[in-house]
Order: C-alpha cells, then structure tokens, then sequence
C-alpha cells in the first residue's frame, strides 16, 4: 500500500468535510428559518448534520476516486461544479434569506450530481454508486426548498 495515494484522499476529505461545515457554521438557521411556514414531511432539524456529514464524506471518497484515474475531464469537472453548487446554497438561503435563488442553485446541484454519475459511471462505477444517495438527497432537499418557497 501506497501512503502518497492516500494524502491526496485525506485533502479531499478535508477540503469538502471541512468547507461544508464552516459553511454550515456560518449560515445556521435562525429565527427567520424558524419562523418559515415548513411543509409536513419537513425533517427535524437535527437531522441535517449527520445526514451531511456522511454524504461529504461519500462526495470526497467519490472525487478523490475520480481525481486518482483522471485530473482533469468531464467528471471531475461535473464533480466541483456541484461542490461549488453546494456550498453556495446555504448562504444564498440562511444567509440572504432567498429561497428563490436556493431554489435555482439546489436543481442545478441536482443535475450536476447526475451528470458527475453519468460520466463517471463507465470509468468508476463505485463513485458513481457513491453519488446516489447523495442525488436522492439532493433531490429531496429541492422538493423541501420548492416547498418552502411557496408556503411562505
């Protein structure tokens, strides 16, 4: 076993595990998020944490597998553009308080994350298995911010 092939998995875990829970830091819901008509299949709010902390670290595992065949190509660029997707909804919903644009960013995440699995589906097919739950949550996650976006 190499060690040197396995830094690089470490950064990956590190950058995505790490920005999504500064972000998560810095956007925490507040009393606006509260005070929000939610819709009935709205999940406890404790949830959210665990739920993501898991997911970042399958996104990692997922680019680390893709950055080790091919730096550079449609499936790692699939793959950071969604990072970029990602990390921005939080604060365009917490923090600018917008879930019109949140809306926009989460289906674009959506379709990134299906792109990321369909290119990279041929070339490593465990990081595209390791985006489906990551799609299905995705998903989920813009029906909850349509959802919101319209009772309020």
């Amino acid at each position: 076993m190499q060690l040197a092939r396995y830094i690089p998995l470490i950064l990956f875990i590190v950058a995505v595990v790490g920005g999504g829970s500064l972000i998560a830091a810095g956007t925490a819901p507040g009393a606006w998020y509260a005070a929000l008509e939610k819709p009935w299949f709205n999940p406890p709010n404790w949830i959210f944490g665990p739920v993501w902390s898991v997911l970042y670290i399958m996104i990692a595992v997922a680019g680390w597998r893709i950055w080790i065949r091919q730096r550079t190509g449609g499936a790692m660029t699939a793959w950071w553009v969604q990072l970029g997707f990602n990390f921005l909804w939080s604060p365009l919903f917490f923090s600018l308080q917008r879930p019109d644009w949140a809306l926009v960013v989460v289906l674009a995440m959506l379709a990134s994350v299906i792109t990321f699995i369909v290119l990279a589906w041929d070339r490593d097919r465990i990081s595209a298995y390791l985006f489906f739950p990551y799609a299905a949550w995705v998903a989920f996650a813009s029906l909850l911010n349509a959802s919101i976006w319209w009772l309020n």
